[in-house]
């Protein structure tokens, strides 16, 4: 009986437990379950360069043409965010540079 129970409890990698939840990469599920994290993500990111830049929401959103709501909802990982939108939240926002790659 103690073998069977750590059998249903053996460990497995992160991405057996991404397959096993989400489904194989390329599917549609996986794939939304992706761009949800990478989503999340880019909005701690933000989150936290504006917090080290002394920055409220409001703040951010003056200084960048957007709404105090539309930050939120980036930092909360709940809204898309355009690419000119990026480059205007952190060289204007924040007075950073963004670099993008492509692996």
């Amino acid at each position: 009986m103690k073998n069977e129970k750590l059998s249903k409890n053996k460990l497995v990698s992160w991405d057996e437990h991404l397959d096993k939840k989400y489904g194989f990469p390329g599917t549609d599920t996986r794939t939304e379950f992706e761009a949800k994290t990478q989503a999340f993500i880019l909005g701690e990111l933000l989150k936290e360069e504006r917090a080290k830049a002394h920055l409220t929401q409001a703040e951010m959103a003056e200084k960048t043409g957007t709404k105090k709501s539309y930050i939120s909802r980036i930092e909360n990982g709940r809204a898309d965010i355009q690419l000119s939108t990026l480059y205007k939240l952190v060289e204007r926002g924040l007075n950073r540079k963004l670099e993008l790659s492509i692996r």
